[in-house]
């Protein structure tokens, strides 16, 4: 995934969800420049900050491990499940 989709992704469901880039950024605790940059796809955002953008709109962001063997993972923790929580399940892999 690139910069540029996620911001496409933090674009389009913060319009479906009525919001302006002003209202997010509060909700989210960062800044309007922040915001918009992220959705333009600048590349040197900040994680964390990417990170409760997401949280913000409801959204979840899963990584995966490539396949490899078992104890290349060994203290690995599993991913933590957040949609028993009432957060929706988002899928943001492409293939």
């Amino acid at each position: 995934m690139t910069p540029a989709e996620i911001g496409r992704i933090v674009r389009a469901a913060r319009r479906a969800q009525g919001l302006r880039q002003d209202q997010l950024a509060g909700a989210a605790g960062v800044g309007i420049r922040f915001l918009s940059e992220l959705e333009r796809g600048k590349t040197t955002v900040r994680l964390e900050k990417v990170i409760a953008v997401l949280d913000a709109l409801g959204c979840t962001l899963r990584v995966e491990m490539p396949p490899t063997e078992p104890e290349a993972c060994d203290g690995i923790d599993a991913p933590r499940d957040d949609s028993a929580a009432g957060k929706p399940d988002v899928n943001w892999s492409y293939e």
